[in-house]
């Protein structure tokens, strides 16, 4: 049996800094106003992957996407289930797809915003949002496509504990480099060197990280840079020639109104580096041999992953400020609901 209703959360204003509790609110919807047309299916959400880009979705400014409105469901990727089609849809009844939902319980979506997800040996649907998802797409073309990293280097990774940064650092152990991560808390550190095989990790939070950075690096050959500011300025002052600084993120300006400007770039000239930044959606005709790769390595254990879940939609709000303050320990994702019981017929 259908619901009645089901809730959707919209962006009621436009934070100036952190996101605040005003930020969103939460929506009551007919589930009868959803209507699924020729080439498009009904999806009931099961999980939505929380991202530090949705800090950039909501500013009203030109980016690569277009900014969430006022009013709009924020924008989010999931996984979810196909519960109905409409006329002539590619997809059936029990489809397990991911796609851009937004902050939902229900999506009518067309049949070229969604993709049937078939995890492969070794995986789950979940790692579709982290390691076989944007995350992991995200790791390996801007490691390799961009970073363009050789056995022998030295490897840099900034935010080395999230879901982009973890497995920048594995990937760059499997390529051959001495992977250096950069982190916030003890229990992450250790979780990188122990558990990752990470070659050395600092803690940024370190009264001596800036002497424990030049001492552990020395020069590096790519920088992978997942959080901007003062840790992307000290970079720049120990660049090998011909190094490489891959843009991912800027984690630490996003709440900023002042971002910190940078001082050390003038390095880039006499080292013959260079700085490039890159947007993980050009590459999406490339993903299956990032799938491959990845998934072989989820399969045979040489890869590995960790979620940090939080139950229930209505939760999301209060969840995407921990991507911020450094709280979540792995892919910080919301669950939405189980897999559906109902029978839709629209």
């Amino acid at each position: 049996m259908s619901p009645k209703t089901f809730h959707q959360i919209v962006l009621r204003e436009r934070p100036v800094a952190e996101f605040l509790p005003k930020t969103f609110e939460s929506k009551t919807k007919a589930f009868d106003e959803l209507h699924v047309g020729k080439q498009q299916a009904l999806v009931q959400v099961t999980y939505l992957s929380l991202d530090p880009a949705m800090r950039g979705w909501v500013r009203d400014v030109r980016s690569y996407l277009p900014p969430v409105q006022i009013g709009e469901v924020m924008r989010a990727g999931g996984l979810g289930v196909v519960i109905s089609v409409g006329e002539s849809s590619k997809f059936k009844k029990g489809d397990l797809v991911s796609g851009m939902f937004g902050w939902t319980e229900f999506a009518v979506m067309n049949d070229h915003a969604l993709t049937k997800v078939s995890p492969p040996p070794g995986s789950t649907a979940l790692d579709f949002l982290n390691s076989l998802g944007a995350p992991g797409m995200t790791a390996y073309f801007g490691l390799h496509d961009v970073g363009q990293l050789k056995a022998g280097e030295t490897l840099v990774v900034s935010g080395a504990a999230g879901a982009v940064g973890s497995l920048v650092c594995q990937l760059g152990k499997r390529a051959g480099a001495r992977v250096i991560g950069i982190a916030g808390a003890v229990d992450k550190c250790a979780w990188l060197e122990n558990d990752l095989g990470v070659d050395k990790v600092l803690n940024y939070k370190s009264p001596t990280f800036h002497d424990d950075f030049k001492k552990a690096v020395g020069y590096l050959d790519v920088y992978f840079d997942n959080v901007g500011g003062e840790i992307l300025d000290l970079t720049l002052s120990r660049l090998n020639r011909n190094a490489r600084i891959v843009l991912c993120g800027a984690i630490s300006a996003y709440n900023s109104q002042k971002p910190r400007g940078l001082t050390q770039y003038t390095s880039l000239i006499g080292q013959r580096a260079k700085m490039e930044g890159f947007v993980v959606f050009d590459y999406a005709k490339q993903y299956p041999r990032a799938i491959k790769e990845i998934g072989a390595g989820l399969a045979d254990g040489s890869i590995k992953r960790k979620f940090h879940i939080v139950e229930g939609l209505q939760n999301a709000p209060s969840a995407l400020p921990m991507l911020f303050a450094g709280t979540n320990t792995g892919k910080l994702v919301v669950k939405v609901s189980d897999e559906p019981r109902i029978s839709a017929k629209l």
